[in-house]
């Protein structure tokens, strides 16, 4: 396995490939097949954001994924904004029969749920109106393409919200944030919330607010995002309702994107060391490896042992496996397991029976510890909560010892150059100014300010040397 500190760009590739999460041999450029323990992992981490979406009252709903023309082109700035980003569908059947108008591959679905929304709701009594899909989207990406982090088909949540009025709507964007935090959390990625510049808003919004986090190559992704859409939308697709006293309104509207197939490529980025991935417990596929070690004569003693612990700790809701793989070494399956990211590695053999113990194996820290067997269910819950919490310290560790503050431009590119991360300056707002800021530092994009945490500018614009207007943070992204 690659160095992940002095390489990353070459580890990554090599964990995405050992640990078997995807194959990139498909035959299309940005397409992946997607492997088991890949999609087992995002299977979970899906459960934790629906979880957490329909506790603050979204439905799940389904839409398709081909998108008239005529939809897509009704809100000019959001079609405008994405129409480099469309893959077209054109013809169908056998005999290519074409269509009378072309159908979009979703790049994001509010053209085709707004379409829906229009004659869905018409009274105050609709509202709110909050629902969201699961599902792929698909864009086709100008950038080099990366397995889970850049795409041309990806997989996320979408979360789609109607309100009678711009404080309800306003207040979703706070809730967004809230399911941000809670999210993020349970995959132990530290990140700051920021409110993006208006430059770099999402076409067809009034504001845009997205959570970005630090890879350890010092450059920055975005995980979720949320944008305050205002009427625009509801203008444009007639999302109109009757209120209390008769009269008929334009909808607010908010939507909110956490992409989990991003969010899985940070966390394998994060959490992993030279050996191969670490997954948090709290979405891992397995939380325990039970590994058999025979010796002659012992192996039906030990099998039926280690079956007993499968059996007793999936009675216990913690998800267990035997890797009773004859031919392959205990050596070997430790390094299989270690590779995979399992939290917890159980050892048994004939001697551990004959004591009443077992051997566990932290993935975090390699440390082992003999217990009694009695103690099994609480150590294994004792582990695999100190494990999440030493993963998101550590995490949080590099994340703040990457963030920094610059005075001048020369500090700016030397910190970006040296460490990347994120680096305040302090800016004047206009556009041509962060435009400058990008082309000296070969990528550096402001991104924005922390929502709740605004910081009043002392100085002058970094580049120009106006009155500065907002303190901002600089990075380089994916």
């Amino acid at each position: 396995m690659k160095n992940k500190k002095s390489n990353f760009s070459e580890w990554y590739s090599e964990v995405i490939q050992e640990a078997e999460l995807a194959d990139i041999r498909y035959n299309v450029k940005g397409f992946l097949a997607h492997m088991p323990w890949s999609v087992r992992t995002m299977k979970n981490m899906y459960c934790i954001v629906e979880r957490e979406l329909e506790k603050k009252g979204h439905e799940p709903a389904w839409f398709p994924a081909l998108i008239p023309e005529s939809y897509f082109k009704k809100e000019a700035e959001h079609a405008e904004g994405f129409s480099a980003d469309v893959f077209w569908v054109t013809e169908g059947g056998s005999d290519n029969t074409k269509f009378s108008e072309r159908l979009a591959l979703r790049p994001t679905s509010e053209t085709a749920m707004y379409s829906m929304f229009s004659l869905w709701i018409r009274t105050w009594r609709d509202l709110p109106y909050k629902i969201y899909q699961s599902c792929q989207v698909w864009r086709f990406e100008g950038k080099s393409t990366r397995p889970f982090i850049r795409g041309r088909e990806f997989y996320w949540t979408e979360a789609h919200d109607v309100f009678e009025t711009k404080e309800e709507a306003e207040k979703q964007v706070e809730e967004d944030r809230d399911t941000t935090c809670n999210v993020l959390k349970e995959f132990a990625i530290p990140f700051i919330f920021f409110k993006r510049p208006e430059h770099d808003k999402f076409k067809g919004a009034v504001s845009t607010y997205a959570a970005d986090s630090i890879m350890p190559d010092g450059k920055i992704i975005q995980l979720p995002s949320t944008h305050f859409l205002g009427q625009n939308f509801s203008k444009a697709f007639n999302i109109k309702f009757v209120d209390k006293k008769g009269d008929e309104k334009y909808a607010w509207q908010t939507c909110y994107g956490p992409a989990v197939w991003r969010i899985f490529g940070t966390l394998v980025a994060i959490h992993g060391d030279d050996k191969g991935l670490i997954l948090p417990p709290s979405i891992a596929p397995l939380v325990a490896v039970i590994i058999p070690i025979y010796f002659k004569g012992s192996d039906e003693k030990v099998m039926e042992k280690a079956n007993a612990i499968k059996k007793l700790l999936e009675s216990r809701c913690i998800s267990a496996k035997v890797d009773d793989r004859a031919e392959h070494t205990p050596g070997w399956k430790y390094n299989y397991w270690e590779l995979k990211g399992v939290p917890i590695r159980i050892e048994v053999g004939p001697k551990d029976i004959e004591k009443k113990q077992l051997v566990l194996v932290r993935r975090d820290t390699g440390e082992k510890a003999a217990i009694k067997e009695s103690e099994l269910v609480e150590k294994i819950t004792k582990f695999s909560e100190e494990i999440q919490s030493n993963l998101a310290k550590r995490a949080e560790k590099f994340f703040k010892e990457h963030i920094s503050e610059a005075n001048d431009m020369a500090q700016l590119k030397k910190i970006l150059e040296e460490q990347g991360g994120l680096v305040k300056v302090e800016w004047c707002g206009s556009e041509e100014c962060a435009d400058y800021i990008k082309a000296e530092t070969v990528g550096g994009d402001i991104r924005g300010t922390p929502l709740g945490k605004e910081e009043k500018p002392k100085g002058n614009c970094i580049w120009c040397g106006n009155k500065a207007e907002q303190a901002v943070y600089v990075g380089k992204a994916y």
